[in-house]
């Protein structure tokens, strides 16, 4: 087992489908894996530095987001996507290897999120208007 494992190493992606109810993007990879990550998962644990900081303390629990949705799916070069949610938040570049991370970790990752917002008295939901 090659313990230095390259770049080429990196499963890549086959398939990449926006659900038609645009609440789930399914992403499938050249060795098998395959990920269905809903919206609100994609959204809350968006790239961008508006959610992640520029260091993880700087890390935000992003609530409201259980109705978001998926506008659009953009390619960024060969190496990743840009998501646009209908709550406007487009600034995410979601690479390949991100979204097999976001998809291999997704149990772990959504509990901490679920975690988090309790701990800071947050809703999934949105804001009652």
């Amino acid at each position: 087992m090659d313990a230095d494992k390259g770049a080429s190493d990196q499963p890549w992606p086959t398939e990449i489908r926006l659900h038609k109810d645009r609440k789930t993007l399914s992403v499938a990879f050249d060795n098998g894996e395959t990920y269905a990550l809903p919206a609100e998962y994609l959204r809350v644990r968006s790239p961008s530095a508006e959610v992640q900081g520029h260091s993880p303390s700087e890390r935000k629990t992003v609530g409201g987001k259980r109705n978001v949705a998926i506008l659009e799916v953009q390619p960024v070069g060969n190496y990743a996507v840009r998501l646009t949610f209908d709550d406007l938040h487009a600034t995410g570049i979601y690479s390949w290897s991100y979204l097999l991370e976001l998809g291999r970790n997704r149990d772990r990752y959504w509990q901490d999120y679920l975690d988090d917002l309790a701990a800071k008295g947050q809703s999934r939901d949105p804001p009652v208007r």
